[in-house]
């Protein structure tokens, strides 16, 4: 089959623009519980994108790790490419996908590094095997073809045997506190339903978008 000729006539759901949220963060939980009911694996799944130095973008999937009135949180190494573009220019976007829901949400805001404390916290609820690898990988650095990562695992295990495995100070969490919120539901023809949330002085105001 030719790409051109892949489609798709979305009818699944809509959105019900007399019963709307105040508050998008509420909104999006309730997506988000309906993703979590289809496919609780990777519902949490989502697209970061950046900007870099030299103002190209760049995308690539993070975990959401948590949400609240702040923002919607993931963590990182600290020295790679995403949190070089980030410490360059903080404003980024999400993007989630739930093809099975037929629903799309799109986050535009500005990613601050949460706190230590908080980072810790996330840190030591993670498998052993997970806090070593934060140790172990040099993000986005270019290592050589034949690099054996089971070297350092051991060297990482023998220094940690017996012991708690500490959060390494290049490893840590971003809040993406949001500017606006979409929610695009697939509907029949093409005529989707697009409903958007701006920040205005501490005030969501609501518009509906043409598909």
């Amino acid at each position: 089959m030719e790409i051109k000729n892949l489609r798709l006539n979305y009818k699944k759901s809509a959105i019900d623009f007399n019963a709307l949220e105040d508050n998008p963060i509420q909104y999006f939980m309730n997506w988000f519980a309906d993703a979590l009911a289809v496919n609780k694996d990777e519902a949490n799944a989502c697209v970061l994108s950046t900007i870099s130095v030299l103002n190209t973008p760049s995308s690539r999937v993070v975990l959401l790790k948590g949400v609240n009135e702040n923002g919607f949180t993931f963590f990182t190494n600290y020295t790679s490419s995403k949190a070089e573009d980030i410490d360059h220019n903080n404003n980024v976007a999400l993007n989630f996908y739930w093809p099975e829901l037929e629903r799309q949400v799109r986050i535009n805001g500005v990613a601050k590094k949460i706190s230590a404390k908080e980072s810790d916290a996330y840190f030591k609820s993670r498998p052993r095997e997970s806090q070593m690898g934060a140790w172990v990988s040099d993000q986005s650095k270019a290592i050589k073809l034949c690099y054996n990562f089971l070297d350092s695992l051991n060297k990482l295990e023998s220094k940690f045997k017996g012991k708690e495995i500490e959060r390494p100070l290049h490893w840590g969490g971003y809040c993406v506190v949001p500017a606006s919120i979409e929610f695009w539901q697939g509907r029949p023809s093409r005529l989707h339903d697009r409903l958007v949330y701006d920040l205005n002085e501490k005030i969501w105001n609501k518009k509906r978008l043409a598909p």
